[in-house]
């Protein structure tokens, strides 16, 4: 993702010298969460919608106010992941964009959002499958080799949860044969969060546990 191509300047930034009151009417007309600051062309923080209101003086100035900026950006290196994580970390719908402390602009996270969903994790055909092992023993090369070894293709795969005992793999599989690799996973003592229809071990299962119910109700 070039971050270029999503900078958006559809309101000015504001600056320390600006009004309480100017960043409220900012926040009436555009539905956002965050406003930047910029002195000199140079970005210097945001303040939050959040925090606006609770000043109760509208004709001050933001400067007084520069305890409570928020400081978060993206620059044009960043990946779609890192500018995601910006998002997430700062629970904002604008990221500033800068160069070299200078503004450039702002990023909206529908943009990013529609931009993700393009990626063949989202936008193909494929099965989701949700595994998990022991921290100690999982590695990345190992799912790797158990999904290609069965013909299967990665089309996407992240850490969804880890904590010191249990790490969680989410991973979409292109494959005709998703019961071939669940069955080897089982085998290298991985666990299958996800349910699949095409899991024939969880059929077996629930044909075993059928036939002891008819057998217990005799």
């Amino acid at each position: 993702m070039n971050i270029t191509d999503y900078i958006l300047n559809d309101f000015n930034p504001l600056t320390t010298q600006s009004a309480v009151k100017e960043a409220l009417k900012l926040f009436e007309t555009y539905p956002i969460t965050h406003i930047p600051i910029v002195e000199n062309a140079h970005y210097i923080g945001c303040i939050s919608q959040t925090d606006v209101l609770t000043i109760d003086n509208k004709e001050e100035l933001l400067k007084e106010s520069q305890s409570i900026f928020d400081h978060f950006q993206t620059e044009n290196n960043e990946s779609i992941l890192d500018i995601l994580k910006v998002f997430a970390d700062n629970n904002t719908n604008i990221v500033p964009a800068i160069t070299s402390h200078k503004y450039l602009g702002y990023i909206d996270l529908n943009d990013v959002l529609d931009e993700f969903s393009q990626t063949p994790f989202l936008n193909s055909d494929g099965f989701i499958l949700v595994i998990e092992r022991n921290t100690t023993d999982y590695t990345m090369s190992e799912v790797a080799q158990i999904i290609e070894s069965n013909n299967g293709i990665i089309l996407g795969c992240y850490e969804s949860k880890r904590n010191n005992e249990k790490v969680e793999i989410t991973i979409k599989i292109s494959s005709q044969e998703i019961n071939e690799i669940i069955q080897t996973f089982r085998r290298y003592n991985y666990t299958i969060i996800t349910e699949h229809k095409d899991d024939i071990y969880l059929e077996e299962l629930k044909d075993r546990s059928d036939y002891l119910q008819k057998f217990l109700n005799t």
